[in-house]
């Protein structure tokens, strides 16, 4: 795979990374200045964020592939030489900046499609779960491994519970092991695991997919299943009858129904 800076023609760019957006709406954000494995150090999560924030407001963006440059890792972790010399206030303020990035990520309006090459560790496996999918290559290897350096898995490594169960995030947290991409499907870590050689070519077709859906309801879905995180089962149940209604008031139910209606009565004449 050509690392980002060759396949991206047309860029916008950051200091520590490559934004492109193509005619269907699919943008890809690419780590870039990183090393070799794309650590988060404080200047590229720093870039991140400017990049997001951007990205929030972009009316043409329909779907976001995040990405590292190359295929030896998606992200391998936070930056353990930065975090070494740290005293507590530095370690919050560290922290809560990779905090910061990963709620960027999960509040995006837009779905945020990990693409998973390689090693994806600690930060990066959580910046990981903050996408909405996750796809990887088969010989992937991703895990938890922070108690090894004697750090705690925290901020967003919170969602494993709910995602893959207590039992086996438990193990994955307790014993840092490492798991490849058809352990990390078989556990729900990740939504697909294929050869690498074909990692863009199932993006692109999911990315594709989701691009042709009104970005309302996108929006209204990526919402509703934050909520579902926290609410209890019956307040979910009740608040979508109200986000049901209130699909109709952006005229993207009239607008694909319609078609769909259409393409029914075309089929059946022809």
């Amino acid at each position: 795979m050509k690392n980002c800076e060759k396949e991206m023609t047309t860029a916008t760019e950051y200091a520590h990374a490559s934004f492109a957006i193509d005619e269907q709406g699919i943008g890809t954000l690419c780590i870039k200045n990183a090393g070799t494995l794309n650590i988060l150090g404080t200047p590229v999560v720093t870039s991140l964020l400017d990049a997001f924030s951007d990205l929030k407001n972009n009316q043409n963006l329909r779907v976001l592939i995040l990405r590292g440059d190359a295929d030896k890792a998606f992200i391998a972790g936070a930056d353990i030489k930065e975090m070494a010399t740290f005293d507590k206030g530095q370690a919050i303020t560290f922290i809560d900046l990779l905090r910061q990035l990963c709620e960027a990520v999960r509040l995006l309006p837009v779905p945020v499609i990990a693409r998973i090459p390689g090693w994806t560790l600690g930060g990066g496996l959580e910046l990981a779960l903050a996408c909405d999918l996750r796809i990887c290559a088969d010989n992937a290897n991703l895990g938890m491994p922070e108690v090894k350096v004697g750090i705690p898995s925290i901020i967003h490594a919170a969602l494993l519970p709910r995602l893959i169960g207590g039992a086996r995030a438990s193990w994955l947290l307790l014993t840092g092991e490492v798991v490849n991409g058809r352990q990390a499907l078989d556990m729900g870590l990740v939504d697909a695991a294929v050869p690498l050689a074909d990692l863009d070519t199932h993006i692109m077709q999911v990315a594709a997919g989701l691009a042709q859906c009104g970005p309302q309801v996108l929006a209204q879905q990526k919402r509703l299943l934050r909520e579902w995180q926290n609410e209890p089962l019956q307040t979910s149940i009740q608040n979508s009858v109200r986000e049901f209604g209130d699909a109709f008031e952006t005229g993207e139910p009239q607008k694909y129904m319609g078609q769909f209606v259409k393409d029914k009565q075309k089929s059946k004449s022809a």
